[in-house]
């Protein structure tokens, strides 16, 4: 943790909320696993980070920061005299659009600073250290301890490890204390490097600046290669530490030659390399080895870097420009200033910070695969787009409130499908309502035209037959007028008839409600149709309620078309099946048949008034219609469902009535 000058903490690394978009990509890439995901939001934890920097890397929409001390340096240099910069040998990889390095110095001294010194040295210093610590014919084996996340990860996550850690200063840190030896202890130090860990590197600098900080104050200074005086790193010059930065820097700066059969240095760089020779070293499978780790692809791929830039062409630039300054250095001047700092204390002492947590029962594990519906191992892929190496982790962390379930891609997919499942049922029900209700609204409205019809010619044919029937009793029936009057009589009662119908229909007849057992009175309906022989009928009674209030003759009416219309839809033979249920609010007759069906084109129009598929005199279209208005009177709906297609299955038609359960409905 930083401290700042009011004592507060502030996280080190930490997320701008803003510009998250839960792609789970930095919780993939954080080795010390230390970014919980709660509401769509990656947040740093941190007390468990270790400051690599990795999430800040791979963010691609700047969503992942850390702490900038670029103003409080333009502070440090405006008030303090003696201020220092001391430069990390990676820095010919950030800079290289300038081709002579002492442009880059000048420009640094440009910003103020009264010395600019190289880091390298340090880094020659503490290679002598390992090359004491490694030629040591003790069997203590250790750990190198100058990449602050590495030193992070074990204190917190191996603690027990602790004491393997080489008790060696980072170069960073040698540099800082021969700076207070040689310019006075009063010095202000400032470390200018790609590494965000060394911010928070104990015993470090006053002030930490990465290249994307320097970056920034050069632009703010307006400084810039052309418009300075190149100048000299101040001594101490660096040597073969200058090296120290690339991929087994530390085995060239101190000349070890690397012998695979007989050496006895495993080197691991890279977030998943570190973690993985930590373990084996922890198992005892490479324990007889010293181990030189970095969290980085080495430092010149470090987060702090502005220009990225590929791992080996940012490692030809250091090469080029250590190779260049080996061929120039004063090696007298070196070897004496080595000589002067070599009994510079340059020991550290490390204490464990256990950060682990408890690990959860396999039952507890368990109990999350159920909820993500990962019941058989084979659905437990371990396909890492949750960010977690493996199902177990993510079910883990999890259980620790780091993670949430639905981050989880197949677990996300399935729960989508079921969704998409789910709207296209509701779809596909909200459209047949839509259509229902289109189709109600149409008969309604021909219902009230109906009713205006019925009652206009209600009159008329009432004088009609009136008439009739008086000349017929004046009328002998040897008349020959007579059967000519009789016939007006009876077209004229039939006409009566039909507006009667649509009376019905328009739901113009008043309802007689009666105490009516509903079974009893659809086998009577049955026993009042001509079934043929060939048709075989069933009734199923799911009924827990039986007596009923209803209309019994209009609704006799209403049943028994619908009954007539199945016999005549299977002129086979077929099955008729008639099933009776309820809830608590409504009984419903579900009337099917295993005939023809009816077309899809026909569906809408089957409760028009004179609509019919019957031939000509078979019928006049009013059947299911006045069905409709009688069951409209007793507040209840008609649903139809039908299948034409043989290709679709089994042929057949059902007619759910379904009525409202209330033993005192009123018309």
């Amino acid at each position: 943790m930083i401290e700042l000058n009011n004592n507060n903490k502030v996280p080190l690394v930490f997320t701008i909320s803003d510009r998250c978009k839960t792609c789970y990509t930095c919780i993939r890439e954080c080795p010390a696993k230390a970014i919980s995901m709660q509401n769509g939001q990656a947040n740093v934890i941190p007390e468990r980070c270790i400051a690599c920097g990795n999430c800040v890397k791979v963010c691609t929409r700047d969503a992942k920061s850390f702490y900038n001390e670029q103003t409080e340096v333009l502070e440090l240099l405006a008030s303090a005299k003696n201020v220092i910069a001391c430069l990390a040998p990676s820095f010919p990889a950030e800079f290289k659009e300038i081709e002579d390095y002492k442009v880059v110095v000048g420009m640094i001294r440009s910003l103020g600073f009264q010395k600019v010194v190289e880091v390298s040295f340090g880094a020659d210093l503490v290679a002598e250290k390992y090359k004491e610590l490694i030629q040591n014919e003790t069997e203590k084996k250790y750990i190198s301890s100058d990449c602050p996340a590495i030193v992070g990860y074990i204190t917190k996550y191996h603690p027990h490890l602790t004491d393997n850690l080489a008790p060696v200063v980072s170069p960073v840190m040698a540099i800082v204390r021969v700076i207070k030896e040689l310019y006075g202890h009063d010095s202000r130090v400032v470390f200018i490097g790609p590494c965000i860990a060394k911010k928070n590197e104990s015993d470090s600098p006053d002030n930490v600046l990465t290249f994307r900080e320097l970056r920034r104050m050069f632009h703010i200074k307006k400084i810039s290669a052309e418009n300075i005086t190149p100048s000299d790193f101040d001594p101490p010059h660096g040597g073969r530490g200058s090296i120290f930065p690339v991929n087994r820097g530390l085995l060239n700066t101190v000349q070890i030659q690397e012998n695979l059969i007989q050496g006895n240095i495993i080197v691991a760089e890279g977030r998943v390399n570190f973690k993985d020779a930590i373990t084996e070293f922890e198992n005892g499978l490479i324990n007889d080895h010293h181990l030189e780790l970095l969290c980085c692809d080495g430092c010149i791929m470090g987060p702090g870097m502005f220009t990225e830039g590929k791992k080996f062409e940012n490692q030809a630039y250091v090469t080029r420009y250590v190779r260049q300054k080996l061929e120039n250095l004063n090696w007298k001047e070196w070897q004496n200033y080595m000589e002067r700092f070599k009994t510079l204390d340059l020991s550290r002492k490390f204490s464990p910070d256990d950060s682990r947590v408890k690990m959860p029962t396999k039952e507890e594990i368990e109990s999350i695969y159920i909820l993500m519906g990962k019941t058989d191992e084979r659905d437990r892929l371990d396909c890492h787009a949750c960010g977690y190496e493996s199902c177990e982790e993510h079910a883990i962390a999890v259980l620790r409130g780091l993670a949430e379930i639905d981050m989880c891609l197949p677990y996300t997919l399935e729960q989508l499908k079921n969704l998409v499942n789910e709207l296209n049922f509701k779809n596909t029900k909200l459209e047949s309502m839509q259509q229902a209700l289109k189709q109600s609204e149409k008969l309604a409205h021909l219902g009230q035209l109906s009713a205006g019809i019925a009652h206009e010619l209600n009159n008329p044919l009432g004088v009609v037959i009136m008439y009739a029937n008086i000349l017929l009793d004046e009328l002998d029936e040897q008349n020959p007028y007579y059967n000519d009057i009789k016939l007006i009589g009876e077209q004229a009662e039939r006409c009566k008839k039909i507006v009667g119908g649509l009376l019905n229909f328009a739901r113009k007849n008043k309802v007689a409600f009666a105490n009516v057992d509903i079974h009893e009175f659809i086998q009577s309906c049955v026993r009042s149709v001509v079934i043929p022989e060939n048709i075989n009928v069933k009734i199923k009674n799911f009924l827990t309620i039986h007596d009923f209030n209803i209309d019994k003759e209009q609704m006799t009416q209403a049943i028994t078309n619908i009954i007539k219309n199945a016999v005549e839809a299977m002129p086979d033979g077929g099955d008729l099946s008639i099933v009776l249920s309820n809830n608590n609010n409504e009984v419903e007759i579900k009337i099917s048949d295993t005939g023809t069906g009816i077309a899809p084109e026909h569906m809408d129009k089957l409760f028009t008034p004179f609509f019919t598929t019957k031939p000509l005199g078979k019928g006049t279209g009013l059947g299911l219609p006045t069905t409709y208005g009688i069951v409209k009177m007793h507040k209840g709906r008609i649903d139809i469902e039908s299948n034409y297609d043989k290709t679709k299955g089994p042929t057949g038609t059902s007619f759910i009535v379904t009525l409202p359960l209330n033993k005192n409905l009123e018309q």
